[in-house]
């Protein structure tokens, strides 16, 4: 049968017994307080593995192990509070789902669970452990969910813009935003073709983009864009977080259901739980009736079949018959309007899913009372689906209560009488009771057959679990395979971009050998000029930026000549930076601005006018003649005792013009 089949929220996995699942339970201490430890059971539907372990090393092993369930009886011994269970959740590998399994908001005792679904339960926190972790292996709980199935990329700057001022800066801005522009492409590339959905907004700024953000419809174990920063930019990778904590029942195979039927050329088949959640829908245009009353055997026991329009048309009649189950239809259709409302928080592919949806949660709410009425008086030693399907099918609830609940007390001693002859009345009612006897037989025959037919459809169902469980493994595999491709890849680059840092590390290398052997030659191959020759130390601005990209080029130490090509524009800050590196002398070529000036006259720097020098550059290096460099430093050095001097003599003259004031 060909069908298409949306979960509307809810998990449709039959089982959990060939998968890992964990219990957890406090064993000491108080997740609000003191670090505490918990009782740990691995169990895989086979072996039962026990631990004691602390709550990092808890973490430790569900990342290491990946199992398929982590069962607790209360979430919140694993998080103190909401944001924490968050951040928990957020944590967890993708393949590993948080199930509570005493139920959603308004958990059960899990000794009541425990019982009701025939699980050995004891106080101790390992066997409360076990107990969680068999209950959750049979489907029993809710998974605890904080993200909806979006994800969040975002391509962002990896450096901050900010710094000094000049056409650099601007350059260096515009490469960011540059490099942001090209990882959003890429991005944007890889997304279309994976052929994923996604919304994409960008701020665009000088040169590219600032930002983008890519809304992508699916979960980020399948989308193929991994979290990195690399230079310039970095990518973020966040599932979207919903307004709340979400629980999702976990299906199980033959729960009693409420089920909902549009028939036509296209027929649809819903399945609501006695909770009123929507567990399953599927629309089919290739299958015939039996096909549809195969796929509602393999998802459920109807209680109660239903439709959306009035009277119940022959299909549904013929479906809820072949299931001996009570039937539900409106008064009069329902309006198109009112089933969208109904089902406005579920998701269908098309019409007719929407239809099938909106009959059996009509049904739900005209029942909804009767429902919670059985399922709340029915004690834990009875199963809530079965007495709930009697109540729909009529039987008053307290009937059946009794006739579950009742034993097998032996029949009294019947009083010895002597035989007599029968009445007309009397033979008529032997005679129906002898007839009623042989209709039961006929009935115990056809539940054996119906018994035969149920166990070639469980080895069926196991078939095809097993089918589902290989196509699963597979499915793992080849997951695996993309993952270590993706890998692969991120490798590669990584590899590349390190090879590009190595060789600009390696001319920066030659740079520094090409300086050293200036500073340490004789230079006599270097204009025949001999030892009259000393290295100088080129920087582009008096800017903060300019100076450090010199250091971080070639090294500024104390001692070397310093020639600055644009000496405008400095203010103290940078003029307090450069004298840091305590130069011999800076030359400069234009003019310094006063504050400049005077924080290098503070710290006694030479400072001279790099005209009067012949300067000579070696690609990024430079060269100058001893004595010309000797002759600024001789010249500032005249200048500075001219201008102490005249210092001093201005402080003469005001110290006597003050004297005077005070004579006078």
């Amino acid at each position: 049968m060909r069908a298409h089949v949306v979960r509307s929220g809810v998990s449709t996995r039959t089982s959990a017994l060939d998968a890992l699942v964990f219990g957890v339970d406090v064993q000491s201490g108080d997740v609000r307080g003191d670090a505490p430890s918990y009782a740990l059971v691995s169990f895989d539907g086979e072996t039962v593995e026990r631990d004691v372990v602390t709550r990092r090393k808890l973490l430790r092993l569900v990342a290491d192990r990946e199992p398929a369930i982590v069962a607790t009886d209360n979430m919140y011994e694993l998080a103190a509070d909401k944001d924490q269970l968050v951040h928990l959740l957020r944590r967890l590998p993708d393949s590993t789902t948080l199930v509570q399994v005493t139920g959603d908001e308004r958990p059960e005792p899990l000794s009541r669970v425990a019982k009701r679904h025939g699980v050995p339960y004891g106080k101790p926190a390992m066997e409360e452990a076990e107990a969680a972790a068999r209950l959750a292996a049979h489907n029993v709980g809710y998974e605890v969910s904080a993200f909806t199935d979006e994800t969040e990329l975002k391509v962002a700057r990896g450096r901050s813009t900010g710094g000094g001022g000049g056409w650099s800066a601007d350059r260096f801005t515009r490469r960011i935003h540059g490099s942001v522009k090209r990882e959003t492409r890429t991005v944007e590339s890889t997304l279309d073709d994976a052929g994923l959905d996604y919304d994409r907004e960008v701020t665009e700024k000088y040169g590219g983009y600032a930002n983008a953000v890519f809304t992508v419809q699916a979960r980020p174990e399948n989308i193929p864009v991994s979290e990195h920063r690399a230079g310039d930019t970095r990518v973020e990778v966040e599932p979207v977080r919903r307004d709340g904590i979400e629980f999702r029942p976990l299906a199980r195979r033959r729960d009693r259901v409420l089920v909902g039927i549009d028939p036509g050329t296209t027929t649809a088949v819903a399945l609501v739980g006695l909770d009123g959640h929507v567990l399953d829908v599927m629309s089919t245009r290739t299958a015939d009736t039996g096909d549809v009353i195969e796929w509602i055997i393999e998802h459920g026991r109807p209680a109660l079949v239903a439709a959306d329009v009035t009277p119940m048309p022959d299909t549904v009649e013929k479906i809820a018959a072949s299931f001996d189950a009570p039937t539900w239809d409106p008064d009069t259709d329902l309006p198109v309007d009112e089933k969208q409302h109904r089902t406005r928080e579920e998701g269908y592919d098309d019409d007719h899913q929407r239809d099938a949806m909106a009959a059996a949660l009509y049904a739900y709410d005209h029942y909804r009372e009767t429902i919670e009425r059985a399922t709340r008086e029915t004690p834990p030693t009875l199963d809530e689906g079965d007495v709930a399907a009697r109540v729909l099918d009529g039987e008053p609830l307290q009937a059946v209560l009794s006739d579950l609940e009742e034993t097998d007390d032996p029949e009294p001693d019947e009083p010895t009488h002597d035989p007599r002859e029968l009445t007309d009345d009397e033979r008529r009612i032997k005679d129906l009771e002898a007839q009623v006897e042989r209709l039961q037989a006929h009935v115990s025959d056809l539940d054996a057959e119906l018994d035969a037919k149920d166990a070639t459809i469980e080895e069926y169902e196991d078939e095809l679990s097993e089918a589902r469980r290989e196509e699963r493994q597979e499915a793992r595999e080849r997951r695996e395979v993309t993952q270590l491709e993706w890998e692969n890849d991120r490798l590669e680059t990584e590899l590349e971009e390190q090879r590009e840092r190595a060789d600009e590390l390696e001319a920066k290398l030659e740079r520094l050998k090409d300086l050293w052997k200036l500073d340490h030659s004789n230079l006599g191959d270097v204009g025949g000029e001999g030892r009259d020759l000393v290295a100088v130390k080129p920087v582009d601005q008096f800017t903060v930026d300019a100076i450090e990209t010199a250091d971080d080029e070639y090294g500024i130490a104390s001692g070397d000549v310093v020639y600055l090509r644009d000496a405008s524009g400095a203010g103290r800050r940078t003029a307090e930076l450069l004298a840091g590196f305590d130069p011999r002398v800076v030359l400069r070529s234009g003019g310094l601005s006063d504050a400049a000036d005077e924080v290098l006259f503070d710290h006694e720097i030479p400072v001279g006018p790099a005209d009067g020098v012949t300067i000579r550059e070696v690609d990024e290096l430079a060269i100058a003649n001893e004595s010309e460099v000797e002759s600024v430093v001789e010249d500032w050095k005249q200048r500075k005792a001219e201008r102490e001097r005249e210092q001093k003599e201005t402080m003469v003259d005001s110290i006597i013009s003050e004297h005077r004031a005070d004579r006078g």
